[in-house]
């Protein structure tokens, strides 16, 4: 199959993200048929869903077999981590996103920590720690503000910014003591890093990157970037921080350097990679990197994607990706969660949302499922994250202007959302 072939797709995954892939890879003309496993209330208008459950290989590879997949595209890190990748080109089924020795630099903190150390990457200065008492000597020794991760993955949620020893040493008390299961067996203390965060996403096809927009995510709960950390409250692009001068040292510090040292190793990167950016006064620095396309970043760079989306993906897979560029939107793009009160702890479900019908007819609008059913003609709240209320605007202001609008027409009593989106990027604009 070369790129320019007919194409059944199947897109692995049921968020947000995974929604606005399915949008995108829909308007390919290269795509015959699209199917989403699990899918939710939302990718069911772009895709066909199919009830699998991702995490049975077998059962997603008898279904590629069934219905002669061409290509599997791979939404999230779980997924990825847990080697599905592997599995599928083992049957012969070629598909987007990283093997599970490569997915290592976001399943593993230390992996990807000790990978810079090795190839003078910049990021925080850290130690690891697979018991509780000495990792709580090495916060005592640090003092406060003080990061906790736990090493595995934990959905978003396993990483505590401590402003004092004591919130540290519980956090380290937490993680040992079970709270993200074996994700939080091992951690990593890091140095607080001072500065403004930004996302940056580039495909990779083992040897060549291709960076895309940049984007910026909203991670705290609640307004003024207060409250738990979240998977992800919005995200705005580009991220004006995030310069051409920027950019280029991200390539040339992080990102070429990473993927040399994948290579040497046997397990060469394809697929996405998304590296969270700390600008700080020395420059940018590795926060950390994640082996998918971020959520809720994932639906902005789609919305200012001109490309088609497809035949990049293909070419990660086939290691033709130096030929490769992709054209941008010069507008930007914002999106807003709303999430069902409570979330990240404990939340309802089942509550109907209405509305949405007039807030897709918004001029620039266009509304993304994550945690949502349908129920004969309702939509139904089925998760912490539920819906991604995006727009494009000639600024970040505009953008987040249109976004609001549409979020103040959805009737949703049981959700809340952030109001304040994109204010690094909007403060910026009025500078």
């Amino acid at each position: 199959m070369d790129g320019d072939s007919l194409v059944k797709i199947l897109v692995l995954g049921s968020g947000g993200r995974e929604h606005a892939l399915c949008w995108k890879i829909a308007a390919s003309p290269l795509v015959t048929k699209l199917w989403c496993a699990p899918g939710n209330g939302g990718i069911a208008d772009d895709a066909e869903c199919v009830p699998i459950d991702i995490a049975d290989h077998p059962a997603v590879v008898a279904f590629c077999k069934a219905n002669a997949v061409d290509f599997v595209v791979v939404g999230p890190d779980a997924a990825v981590a847990a080697g599905v990748v592997d599995d599928l080109n083992a049957a012969g089924f070629k598909a987007f996103g990283p093997t599970k020795a490569a997915a290592r630099l976001e399943s593993s903190k230390r992996f990807t920590k000790e990978l810079c150390r090795a190839h003078n990457i910049p990021s925080a200065a850290y130690g690891h720690f697979s018991d509780a008492e000495s990792a709580k000597a090495y916060v005592r020794a640090q003092g406060a503000p003080i990061v906790v991760k736990a090493d595995g993955l934990a959905a978003g949620k396993g990483v505590v910014i401590a402003q004092t020893v004591d919130d540290a040493v519980a956090a380290v008390d937490l993680m040992f003591g079970g709270a993200f299961g074996a994700s939080g067996a091992e951690v990593v203390i890091e140095q607080f890093m001072e500065g403004e965060e930004a996302s940056f996403f580039v495909l990779c096809d083992g040897e060549h990157a291709l960076p895309l927009a940049t984007a910026q995510d909203y991670k705290r709960a609640f307004d003024g970037d207060t409250g738990p950390n979240t998977g992800g409250m919005g995200a705005c692009s580009p991220a004006p921080v995030m310069t051409e001068q920027m950019c280029a040292s991200v390539m040339n510090e992080m990102i070429h350097p990473t993927l040399r040292a994948m290579q040497a190793m046997g397990a060469p990167y394809k697929g996405v990679l998304f590296a969270g950016i700390m600008v700080t006064k020395e420059g940018p620095k590795l926060v950390e990197y994640n082996a998918r396309f971020g959520d809720p970043e994932c639906q902005v760079l789609m919305l200012r994607m001109k490309s088609d989306l497809l035949p990049a993906l293909l070419a990660c897979a086939d290691a033709q990706l130096k030929h490769f560029d992709l054209r941008w939107n010069d507008d930007a793009a914002l999106t807003v969660i709303l999430a069902t009160k409570g979330y990240p702890g404990d939340y309802g479900k089942g509550s109907v949302i209405r509305g949405l019908d007039q807030a897709k007819a918004l001029e620039g609008v266009e509304v993304f499922h994550a945690g949502t059913r349908r129920h004969g003609s309702d939509i139904i709240a089925n998760g912490g994250r539920v819906l991604n209320i995006c727009a494009m605007g000639k600024t970040v202001g505009e953008a987040r202007e249109r976004a609001y609008r549409a979020v103040d027409l959805i009737d949703w009593p049981e959700g809340f959302c952030r109001r304040d989106i994109g204010w690094r990027a909007v403060a910026r604009e009025q500078t």
